[in-house]
């Protein structure tokens, strides 16, 4: 018997149908929606078209039977931090005299705020992905500043749990590179944090950062280890796939909109880099990604460093022998104390001598901060004019108060390599020799006037009140025209800051920056002025600078950022 064949569309319309034999010699043509044409000649090709159909349907079907589970979850993930919002700003207002309650509500509003903007910039972030819009910026960025920052944020989620995190450096020869630093954060964080999230209480995370020279690029590779849960070799083949997250009872709990793993292969492949994973059930995961970038292989500038005597109050012995192998040969005279008593006879019997350190470093626990403060506090009060630095893994925005309090006045990230610690070093000589003290928490600008631009009144509310703490007058407007007009009439030094929104009634940010670059007002061309916007992706802020701005802030507003900025006015 002959065989027919028939393609109907999705509403059930016949798109084409033959039969018998002669299918050999017909030629059947078809276009669809989509745009895509088919052009099938002989029964055996006719067949082959017809599963090729059955298997993009299939796809297809799956595709949208992934997002509406991906709708399902996002749905029950957004609306659980969502839930602790409302409902902790309720119990706050209701207990507004009982401060305990208060700070612990407040507490945990933050906490869910932070996830909650999480689920949405992985939303966006694929959404800028699919549509071709994501760009990668090419800037200087230091491997250590990298670290540090990463370490930072993703310590917390560790501690959390209860796991122990190793840290290892090797083969390091290039510390600065060219490329996004930005999004290669964003590429470890995730996998880091994949690895916290599916690692029972308790368990182990290693993380290791190698590199391999090549001419002109270094071969940077991450690999993180864990040993969790690990993934089914099902799984493994569909991970890289949106909206994808693995379904079983001891992961039902996680929260994710499953696309993470998807948004970092597409960024890591923007990079020219590959990723591979190894993992099996019950047995941990690991994750390797390595990514070229160009690197600049100049050295920093020693020579002032020569005859430096330097104290290091460090009991860690890796830490040690990286100091003595990074600073001898720069000709930089280093002593050792182990321990607080140590540190104390060390400057003692300087001072007797007559010959003075020039720099103390202070190596900084978490564990042990207060006595890392009191030794501070101690040295600066029988020395005030001694130079006192803190190196430390953890956030100098968090310790810096206390810290300037004790008499340390400069920082040294961790983990540093050569390149970074000598120049770090070189910084703090060279701008106590200038006469730089140390900063304060909150800037003092009394007799300073900013303009801030920002059409929504809760936003310009929160702004408002936190610039005013710094004792600097504040004016508004509440579009770009508004701007441009309070600042063309403005006398002469009148603004020291702008910080300008982006989308605006009237007249954006963009415009109304341009417009005040090329006005006549003797400051259009020196007035600092800053995007201060939620539109943070690479390619916004390459804009705001394009358009005449000096730098970029993102909402929701970092208010450290924002003070780290106040200070340079």
């Amino acid at each position: 018997m002959p065989r027919a064949y028939a393609v109907r569309d999705a509403d059930g319309r016949l798109l084409f149908q033959t039969e018998g034999f002669d299918l050999a010699k017909a030629t059947v043509e078809a276009n669809f929606e989509s745009g895509c044409k088919l052009l099938v000649s002989g029964e055996d090709a006719a067949r082959a078209q017809l599963l090729s159909l059955q298997k993009e349907l299939d796809e297809a079907l799956a595709a949208n039977s992934a997002k509406e589970v991906f709708l399902s979850n996002m749905s029950h993930d957004i609306r659980t931090p969502m839930n602790a919002i409302v409902g902790m700003t309720v119990l706050a207002k209701k207990h507004i005299d009982e401060k305990p309650r208060v700070q612990d509500a407040l507490n945990k509003i933050e906490t869910a705020s932070s996830h909650l903007l999480g689920l949405i910039n992985d939303v966006l972030d694929m959404s800028r992905i699919n549509s071709g819009r994501m760009q990668l910026n090419s800037e200087l960025f230091s491997l250590s500043d990298l670290l540090h920052d990463l370490m930072i944020i993703v310590r917390p989620l560790m501690e959390e749990k209860g796991h122990t995190c190793h840290l290892r450096c090797e083969h390091v020869e290039a510390e600065s590179f060219y490329g996004d630093a930005l999004r290669l954060r964003q590429i470890y964080v995730n996998i880091i944090s994949n690895a916290v999230k599916y690692t029972p209480d308790g368990g182990m995370i290693d993380l290791l950062f190698s590199q391999r020279i090549d001419g002109t690029l270094c071969h940077l590779t991450f690999q993180c280890r864990d040993n969790g849960i690990g993934m089914s070799e099902d799984f493994l083949q569909r991970i890289f796939e949106p909206f994808e997250r693995v379904h079983n009872s001891t992961v039902s709990r996680i929260e994710g909109t499953g696309l993470g793993m998807s948004i970092v292969r597409k960024m890591v492949s923007a990079m020219q880099g590959k990723i591979e994973i190894e993992s099996k059930e019950g047995s941990g995961t690991s994750v390797t990604i390595t990514i070229p970038l160009p690197y600049d292989s100049k050295q920093p500038d020693a020579a002032h460093l020569v005859g430096k005597r330097i104290l290091l109050v460090e009991s860690d012995p890796g830490l040690k022998e990286d100091y003595q192998r990074y600073l001898a040969p720069e000709g930089i005279i280093l002593r050792v104390a182990d321990t607080a008593a140590e540190a104390v006879a060390a400057t003692t019997d300087s001072s007797v001598r007559g010959e003075l350190f020039d720099l103390v470093i202070l190596g900084h626990t978490q564990r042990d901060t207060r006595g890392v403060l009191d030794l501070a506090a101690y040295l600066h009060q029988a020395e005030p004019s001694l130079q006192l630095a803190l190196a430390s893994e953890d956030d100098w925005e968090k310790l810096e108060y206390p810290a300037n309090r004790s008499g340390i006045s400069r920082f040294i990230p961790l983990p540093f390599f050569r390149k970074t610690l000598v120049e770090t070093i070189g910084s703090i000589f060279q701008a106590h020799n200038e006469g730089n003290g140390g900063s304060e928490e909150i800037p003092d600008l009394s007799g300073k006037r900013i303009l801030l631009v920002e059409d929504n009144l809760i936003n310009c509310e929160i702004a408002k009140e936190i610039l005013l703490s710094t004792g600097a007058a504040v004016d508004s407007a509440e579009n770009g025209k508004q701007a441009v007009d309070l600042f063309a009439g403005s006398a002469a030094g009148t603004y020291q800051l702008i910080l300008m929104d982006v989308q605006m009634p009237v007249m954006n940010g963009y415009e109304a920056t341009a417009a005040i670059r090329s006005g006549s007002h003797p400051d259009a061309a020196r007035i600092p002025i800053y995007a201060m916007t939620a539109n943070t992706f690479a390619e916004d802020i390459a804009r705001a600078l394009q358009s005449g701005m000096n730098g970029h802030l993102a909402k929701p507003i970092d208010i450290q950022a924002l003070m780290q900025l106040l200070r340079k006015i």
